[in-house]
């Protein structure tokens, strides 16, 4: 069968359609997520959110890496769960949700600075 990425399909033997579209259902999650914090970028510079310049250039550049590592951990992992499945071998690990914790930990930290300093003044 011809079938993209053929890496991926022509390892092994084919899995448990179960787990295949479990797995496939995974990858559009990350997508969806992707897609909000994409959003989410773009929202910051509605004029109804008044932040100092600053904080919304930062804030956007956060939301936007943030979409970055979600569309890329999630082919990352697509790839590399179908693999497992087709293979028998183990499944992968937890690294990119905690790598996308972290770029959205550091948001929350600089927006919250941004507001606090927009309010003092």
């Amino acid at each position: 069968m011809n079938r993209f990425p053929r890496d991926v399909y022509d390892d092994g033997s084919e899995p448990n359609v179960q787990l295949s579209l479990a797995n496939e259902r995974t990858f559009l999650a990350w997508i969806r997520t992707a897609l909000a914090l994409l959003a989410g970028a773009v929202a910051i510079h509605v004029p109804a959110v008044r932040l100092d310049g600053w904080v919304e250039t930062l804030a956007s550049l956060l939301l936007l890496l943030a979409a970055g590592v979600a569309v890329s951990e999630s082919w990352r992992r697509w790839r590399k769960t179908e693999h497992a499945l087709r293979t028998g071998q183990p499944m992968p690990g937890f690294g990119g949700p905690a790598v996308l914790a972290a770029v959205l930990g550091l948001l929350i930290v600089g927006v919250a600075v941004g507001v606090l300093l927009v309010a003092v003044r």
